[in-house]
């Protein structure tokens, strides 16, 4: 797994709070920040470390381009957010407006780009722009393979996750948050069809309000609730270099490559398109809900059935509040890279950029993303049990959408005004009739 900045948590777990927030990913410590700036008494309390998953996993990328257009309005508070955040928890994320291009090859890829750009970055008045060849080649020099055009968005961003997440954590602490690690909740007590308690394997917390942001266990979470999540996983792999001085300093994605410079100098790369599905039970009960993605992307998605069929079985799908819980069992979702896939990744760069060809690979890893059929999130109050508030099936997009994402749930929460339209995000779009899909493959 990658090496992250750990995170010193509070020692003492408190009788009562205001708000318990489970899950220390960003969406978790984004929610708890804004939070905790109201002046909420808050407590994050997460089974392993802080964005020991998917939230340091990442490719670090914080982009507009591509999105789904129910994300935009989103992604743009978030890039707002993204642009303070270092003076606000006086701490470092490595943010920077470095921008991002999808280079394109063939004719083909360049319809597909410009109908995004027509059809989501105009009507939006984003940045990105279609730009020809002379210019994607000026922009990203040294390709062996001249590009046709690229769709380019010059205030799209990066950061690192492995140290942003922990520092948004300290920043939490700064402003009177309270973070537990290695601290799992079992599960919810209740009065009167009311939240009245959070019950950790540590101790029980009298609250009232809750947010599961659980990222890939909330489905597991709310099963043993008896509310419905139709939430599967996507391992995705991720490679960094040791430093290289090359010049590239723009993020892109072209050939079966993606890269990005790092704060350390070096790279952060994986395939543009591969990711693996394992197939495990839930698979099976989910079949009709994400036959439209599998559909949609079926090129880039391996399906696989090994181990993780058999650990996903043994884990508990309900249990009593008094019993070990799964998150117990499994503090941290570790799964191993696909070596293949990173191999792919690793030739297609040096073929096309032979700049790259004396970089050392410094680590390998994978993450588990957690995916919704539609590839957008749930940001939502639900109406199943009074108190409890979800924030999670990011589908690969939470590490940039992360600040947004918290600003919205706190306003959940507290009963503000929105910043944006939150009925993109409502859970009950999964039985409502809307028969949510996913709308770009991008």
């Amino acid at each position: 797994m990658p090496v992250i900045d750990l995170v010193t948590p509070d020692s003492t777990l408190p009788q009562r709070a205001s708000v318990c927030i489970i899950g220390g990913g960003v969406a978790g410590i984004s929610t708890a920040l804004e939070l905790a700036e109201r002046g909420l008494d808050v407590v994050v309390l997460e089974k392993g470390q802080i964005a020991a998953e998917q939230s340091s996993r990442n490719w670090g990328w914080c982009r507009q381009m591509g999105r789904d257009p129910r994300e935009i309005p989103l992604v743009r508070v978030a890039l707002d957010a993204w642009d303070g955040m270092n003076a606000r928890i006086g701490g470092e994320t490595g943010f920077t407006r470095c921008g991002i291009l999808y280079l394109c090859e063939t004719a083909q890829e360049l319809a597909t780009r410009t109908k995004w750009f027509e059809e989501n970055a105009k009507p939006f008045g984003l940045s990105t722009r279609m730009i020809g060849a002379a210019e994607a080649n000026a922009l990203q020099p040294g390709s062996t393979k001249p590009w046709k055009g690229a769709l380019y968005t010059p205030d799209d961003a990066r950061a690192e996750p492995f140290i942003a997440v922990p520092a948004m954590a300290r920043g939490v602490q700064k402003k009177g948050g309270r973070i537990f690690t290695n601290c799992a909740v079992r599960g919810l007590e209740t009065s009167g069809g009311h939240i009245s308690a959070v019950v950790t394997e540590r101790g029980t917390i009298a609250c009232d309000t809750v947010v599961l942001a659980g990222g890939a266990w909330s489905r597991r979470f709310l099963h043993n609730l008896g509310i419905p999540l139709p939430q599967l996983t996507v391992v995705n792999s991720v490679m960094r270099t040791a430093p290289l001085d090359i010049g590239l300093t723009r993020t892109c994605s072209g050939g079966h490559f993606t890269f990005r410079k790092r704060m350390d100098g070096g790279f952060t790369v994986s395939h543009n398109h591969f990711s693996v599905a394992d197939i495990v039970p839930d698979s099976f009960r989910l079949f009709r809900e994400f036959l439209p993605a599998l559909l949609l992307d079926w090129k880039g998605l391996r399906l696989r059935l090994g181990k993780r069929f058999l650990d996903e079985a043994r884990l508990k799908r309900t249990w009593a509040l008094d019993e070990v819980s799964p998150f117990e069992q499994v503090r941290i979702l570790d799964p191993e890279p696909v070596q293949d896939i990173l191999d792919g990744a690793a030739k297609s760069l040096t073929d096309y950029y032979p700049a790259f060809k004396p970089m050392q690979i410094a680590e390998r890893w994978a993450g588990c993303i957690d995916a919704m059929p539609d590839a957008v999130p749930v940001i939502a109050r639900l109406d199943q049990l009074s108190g409890l508030h979800l924030c999670t099936g990011f589908s690969g997009h939470g590490f940039g959408l992360g600040p947004g994402a918290g600003k919205l749930m706190a306003e959940i929460v507290t009963g503000e005004k929105p910043c944006v339209d939150p009925a993109p995000f409502r859970y009950t779009r999964f039985f409502d009739g809307s028969n949510p899909r996913p709308t770009t493959g991008l």
